[in-house]
């Protein structure tokens, strides 16, 4: 049984493993990603269900656009994909509560296509004034990209002279980061046996509790999310006290 009481604020989510679970079952990569998309779909609607107000589920990276270019156009695809689905489901997901924002870059430059830009920012637009779950989907994605970005938003206020350096606060870091407005994540999820963060939300993580599972992606289970849930909610959180 879950402790409602006891609850994160705020989940993050490396979805990772696709790519070995469509080898291991002899299939290529695009099929691990598309089945890893139908995981992520089951474990959004569950984390809303039960009451979890904040989600951030790692996409793709800035780094992943290393991958084969294959690979890469059918995450792509899957991205239309899930958009154009949403559209069909837009009363299903307004009746949720669920508001839907993308994180990353996503602008003109970003290498991400335009048409998924637009989509993205047509569907940001409408679920705006929704309140129950926060769904941030990073894509093109990284931390530290995110941090320089608030970084030389200060630097251009300095040079401006609209900001002393010695007055910058964390807040004021925290504030132009793209999850502003948002808790820091009381736990992050990484299955599939890997034991780093890989450039996921390294600023807002300082005090984030980690779980992690051999379990692939596409393989983990909303039985396998309340596992991670009690553990978490059996966790001491001192934040540097006693």
């Amino acid at each position: 049984m879950i402790d409602k009481d006891r609850l994160p604020k705020h989940v993050g989510i490396i979805m990772d493993g696709n790519g070995r679970w469509a080898k291991q079952r002899g299939l290529p990569r695009s099929q691990g990603h598309k089945q890893g998309a139908k995981t992520f779909k089951l474990i959004c609607d569950y984390a809303n269900e039960i009451g979890i107000e904040n989600l951030t589920f790692y996409a793709f990276s800035t780094e992943n656009w290393r991958r084969p270019s294959d690979e890469v156009a059918a995450i792509m695809q899957l991205f239309r994909e899930y958009l154009a689905d949403a559209q069909k489901r837009k009363k299903e997901n307004e009746q949720k509560g669920m508001r839907i924002r993308f994180i990353g870059d996503l602008g003109e430059k970003s290498g991400v296509p335009k048409d998924i830009q637009r989509l993205v920012r047509k569907m940001e637009k409408e679920s705006l004034d929704k309140t129950k779950t926060v769904v941030n989907i990073a894509v093109n994605y990284g931390g530290r990209q995110e941090i320089t970005r608030a970084v030389q938003e200060l630097a251009a206020r300095v040079k401006e002279g609209k900001l002393e350096p010695d007055s910058i606060t964390q807040e004021d870091i925290s504030a132009l980061l793209y999850t502003a407005g948002q808790p820091d994540p009381d736990l992050i999820i990484r299955p599939s046996g890997e034991y780093r963060l890989s450039n996921f939300l390294i600023w807002q993580a300082a005090y984030s509790e980690f779980w992690y599972s051999d379990i692939l992606w596409p393989d983990f289970t909303t039985e396998d999310f309340d596992r991670a849930l009690s553990d978490y909610a059996n966790r001491s959180r001192r934040f540097g006290g006693i």
